[in-house]
């Protein structure tokens, strides 16, 4: 990949364009979507009816498509005794699966990958998730990228559209483009996110903003956004439920600057449900028409645009330094648009969680000033009149 500016390698589409076509005679049944995660990142697993309720009620409050349900949902894992086709004893997945499907949301579902191949190995499973109405796997821990390891996935990829079921990877290799051939492969790990402010220090805003510029150039990344209880660095503590050491507005901009046509949220409902932001989080998209790379130099800062429809966002996101940014709106169409503006307020930074809503008028071409604190963002939407 080459380029005159580190922005515009963010553009580019070279790695799935090297793929082959889609193999996938008609792939209207994958859906894009944002997704609630049940308990593994804000407050450890608690495995049980009510707890999976409670998230998928978060993702039918938002207006979410899905819910996963992550480990232990089919109790012993990781063990030859380990069965991927049955729920542990304290759940009822028929119930889980009719109130979801009450709540106008779709399950997806967690496995580790050496239960995928032990007694009823994926092509025993996957006909049963179909049954069952389940939308997609998140399969775990692989942790190579050997021959024989890529092969797996390109293997456990094929069945798992034969049986209409999208694949996110975790503890995965780096995409590689698939998604051209098979856009069930709708995402996958393999990068530091989110969840590594549960055990690690090494989530800082300076971390946040090199992503854009390097693991994100591979493709789809599940980073699993969404942390609530901002604080700066120098009060981060390691603790659950976890914190994350950056602004609620560059948290909000994580949605629209990291690729994630399946995204999952990470939070506790109870630290979302009414908080400053949460409206951003209904109407943000997963997947994009087109991009612009306003701005940004890999460690520092990032700022760019993306269209959905009609609509545009714009995500921005600084380094452990405050900044100011003065962007062209030259990629909007000629005419007149209102712009709802999520951004830093003005004592975000001593008080992160903080942030000031408003909605202005603008015109096409018109420039607009982005100011964001220490570990900041700031995220709008601009909408034609």
């Amino acid at each position: 990949m080459l380029a005159e500016k580190p922005g515009d390698l963010i553009a580019s589409e070279i790695i799935q364009n090297l793929n082959d076509p889609c193999a996938i005679e008609d792939p209207s049944w994958i859906k894009p979507g944002m997704s609630a995660w049940d308990h593994w990142w804000s407050g450890e697993v608690k495995m049980d009816m009510p707890t999976i309720k409670r998230y998928i009620d978060l993702a039918s409050q938002m207006g979410w498509p899905y819910m996963l349900i992550d480990w232990q949902w089919y109790g012993t894992f990781n063990k030859p005794e380990a069965d991927i086709t049955k729920t542990a004893s304290q759940l009822d997945m028929s119930e889980i699966l009719r109130y979801a499907k009450e709540k106008n949301v779709r399950c997806w579902v967690w496995l580790y990958n050496t239960d995928v191949n032990s007694n009823n190995n994926f092509e025993a499973a996957f006909p049963v998730y179909e049954k069952w109405g389940i939308a997609g796997v998140k399969i775990d821990f692989m942790d190579r990228d050997d021959q024989e390891m890529v092969n797996w996935y390109h293997d456990i990829i094929k069945a798992a559209a034969r049986h209409h079921l999208m694949v996110d990877f975790h503890g995965a290799y780096k995409p590689d483009g698939i998604i051209r051939t098979y856009p069930n492969m709708i995402t996958r790990e393999g990068v530091m996110g989110e969840e590594y402010s549960k055990f690690s220090h090494k989530v800082t805003p300076r971390h946040n903003v090199t992503l854009p510029f390097t693991r994100m150039l591979a493709g789809q990344m599940d980073y699993t956004p969404g942390g609530f209880l901002n604080v700066t660095p120098k009060d981060f503590k390691q603790q659950t439920p976890t914190q994350v050491m950056n602004t609620r507005c560059a948290e909000l901009s994580k949605f629209v600057i990291y690729e994630s046509p399946f995204t999952v949220f990470c939070e506790d409902p109870e630290h979302v449900t009414g908080q400053p932001g949460a409206d951003f989080l209904r109407l943000v998209p997963t997947v994009w028409d087109d991009i612009k790379v306003l701005e940004g130099y890999p460690g520092e800062y990032i700022a760019l645009a993306k269209r959905s429809g009609n609509d545009w966002f714009i995500g921005a996101m600084t380094n452990e330094s405050k900044r100011t940014l003065t962007v062209q709106l030259d990629f909007l169409s000629a005419g007149n648009y209102e712009m709802e503006i999520w951004q830093d307020a003005k004592d975000a930074g001593e008080q992160p969680a903080h942030l000031t809503k408003i909605n202005k008028k603008i015109k096409a071409g018109e420039k607009i000033r982005i100011d964001m604190k220490e570990g900041g963002g700031y995220v709008a939407r601009l909408r034609a009149l």
